[in-house]
């Protein structure tokens, strides 16, 4: 059964870091493109970051340029989204969801999204 598990989100203070992680299990991650999401509380999910098949990256998102970066260890099958520089507003359940071919391809699969609260 093709399933996303995301991992390592928690509390953290503004200014700081979390990687969080994409772990794919059923299928080989690395033929495939995957995005991050999120949804701040109130809000309608947002896309951050995407990388596709052959290490292409798409940044959906100004807030996060130049704090967020997105990378993939296909030995690990997994896709990770490394945050720094953490704001109050990075606050949201983080999901990472398999897109259909490219960056800008249907959404097919979903996680179950982590939860990330920045705050002192």
């Amino acid at each position: 059964q093709l399933q996303l598990v995301e991992s390592g989100g928690g509390l953290v203070q503004p200014g700081g870091s979390l990687r969080l992680s994409c772990a794919a299990s059923g299928f080989t991650l690395e033929y495939y493109t995957i995005g991050w999401f999120r949804q701040a509380p109130g809000k309608e999910r947002e896309g951050i970051l995407c990388i596709n098949r052959i290490g292409g990256t798409t940044n959906y998102a100004d807030s996060v340029k130049g704090r967020f970066t997105i990378s993939r260890d296909n030995a690990k099958n997994t896709v990770y989204l490394q945050m720094n520089r953490l704001k109050p507003e990075d606050t949201g359940v983080y999901y990472c969801a398999l897109r259909r071919s490219t960056c800008g391809g249907e959404i097919t699969s979903w996680g179950q999204g982590t939860q990330v609260t920045v705050s002192s």
